[in-house]
């Protein structure tokens, strides 16, 4: 195991995000043996990624997990061996940082105003690409959760290949989550800013540069963070959590929810210009699960946040750790694209789930099974299981980890000549805290009850971060 780290930001308090199973690593690994507790699946072939927080330099001012340098942890699955690396997403920002040997940026709960620069849109905090990755075009995009430049990765190596501008037609920023339609070869996507036009959304073609971009008028400057695609349709939300302009202008970053606003769905023609708002009762969406068209009706499913604001008082520590703790439910709304109308209901009113997965080759169109991951009740965010719901029967079926075991966002990953969305595994990061010792998970995506099929001992740990995904074999030819 790699020698550990602890690294600690300037308040002096004890910052649960920089220690434990968040504590980060700064070792750069290539593994080509692992050992493997059961058997890999011969027809599981393809690649694992999941990108997360890993600060490199001791961190300027208080820490905030989503400040850390994008880290990129992947396994490569090729007839029944696996081999782990992991490297850094080198940002324009990290290289800059490299070259001085120390934090040039403060993170998002201290005053940018000495930052060197920000993103394209007028943020002025530090782009780490440290949120998403998605595959498009032969290539892994790394994206970050304020709006930022989307960064090129080899899907082996994890080589960082630069700025994706998409041949020169990007221009301003890539939001977190864009979503890739694999039967059209398109790629969608928004960004948003601080000053108008406060949303823009476009689409990428097959010929892999911008065709499509539109401008969409807000009210205000708010805060999106993913989108949804149908057959037919892009899905933009207004939601009503902002940054305060007060504070901002007194260079705090602090966030408004304000429930006297409705949450607004803009339903949009992929190619359109037009958008067409339905409104629905405030909250805030991190996450999507999937959407699609049911005759004259769009139906969208995410994981729902009520109450998205801190819970309580405190030092600006302790308001941090409890805004950032997900409180989630699986919910749907239907757009009736005749009526105007909005309906929308609790999917599972009671199980704290969120970081869902689909089957990716169904992004846009109906899909039965959904996997999320289960929210610990802790302190932090930590995802103690995983959750199967299934669309038709509403049954759910649950895995746990066990005590002290936390694992990742779990994709689905089609087993080789796959027919159906759970005919495949999951994947996923397993951490247990006591050892100090991360893993792989496999488990049946039919039959996630019954626990792995197969875990791969990994050379060192990984640290608990944020998204994933999965690259079939005949996707990486």
């Amino acid at each position: 195991m790699a020698e550990r780290v602890v690294m600690m930001d300037e308040s002096g308090e004890r910052n649960p995000y920089l220690l434990g199973v968040y504590a980060p690593v700064q070792a750069e690994v290539t593994a080509d043996e692992l050992t493997v507790i059961g058997r890999i699946p011969a027809d599981l072939n393809g690649v694992y990624l999941r990108n997360g927080p890993n600060a490199r330099h001791p961190v300027k001012g208080r820490y905030h997990w989503f400040d850390g340098d994008g880290m990129v942890h992947a396994v490569h699955f090729e007839n029944g061996r696996a081999r782990y690396r992991n490297r850094w997403v080198r940002t324009r920002a990290f290289e800059a940082e490299s070259a001085a040997g120390k934090a040039l940026w403060t993170g998002v709960m201290e005053n940018p105003e000495g930052n060197p620069f920000g993103n394209a849109r007028g943020l002025p905090y530090k782009d780490t690409a440290n949120t998403d990755v998605i595959f498009h075009r032969g290539r892994v995009l790394a994206s970050w959760y304020l709006c930022g430049t989307p960064y090129s990765l080899d899907p082996l190596s994890l080589e960082t290949l630069g700025a994706d501008t998409f041949l020169d037609t990007l221009n301003g920023d890539f939001m977190a989550h864009p979503k890739v339609d694999e039967r059209t070869g398109e790629l969608f996507w928004f960004d948003y800013g601080p000053r108008p036009p406060y949303l823009r959304y476009g689409v990428v073609g097959r010929s892999g540069t911008v065709e499509h971009r539109v401008e969409l008028d807000l009210p205000g400057a708010r805060l999106p963070h993913d989108m949804a695609i149908t057959e037919n349709h892009a899905i933009l939300m207004d939601l009503p959590l902002y940054q305060d302009l007060d504070a901002a202008r007194h260079g705090r970053y602090k966030l408004t929810f304000d429930r006297e606003l409705p949450s607004r769905f803009g339903v949009i023609a992929r190619r359109g210009h037009q958008v067409r708002w339905f409104d629905a009762k405030p909250c805030y969406i991190y996450h999507v699960v999937n959407a699609w068209e049911e005759g004259e009706e769009i139906v969208l499913d995410v994981c729902r946040v009520s109450r998205p604001a801190p819970h309580g008082a405190g030092s600006p520590l302790s308001r941090m750790i409890s805004y950032l703790k997900l409180d989630a439910r699986m919910y749907r709304y239907r757009f009736d694209l005749r009526t105007g109308r909005t309906s929308e209901e609790y999917v599972d009113a009671d199980h704290n789930t969120e970081f869902p997965s689909i089957d990716a080759r169904s992004t846009g169109y109906r899909t039965r099974y959904a996997y999320n991951v289960s929210v610990a009740d802790a302190e932090t965010n930590l995802f103690d299981g995983l959750v199967r719901y299934d669309n038709v029967t509403g049954a759910k079926e649950t895995w746990s980890y066990g005590p002290g075991v936390y694992g990742s966002e779990a994709p689905f990953a089609p087993r080789d000549g796959s027919t159906g969305e759970d005919d495949g595994y999951l994947v996923s990061f397993v951490t247990d805290a006591a050892a100090d010792r991360s893993e792989v998970q496999i488990l049946d995506a039919s039959r996630i009850s019954d626990g792995p099929v197969a875990r791969v001992l990994l050379p060192q740990r990984v640290p608990l971060g944020f998204h994933a995904t999965w690259i079939r074999s005949e996707q990486l030819r």
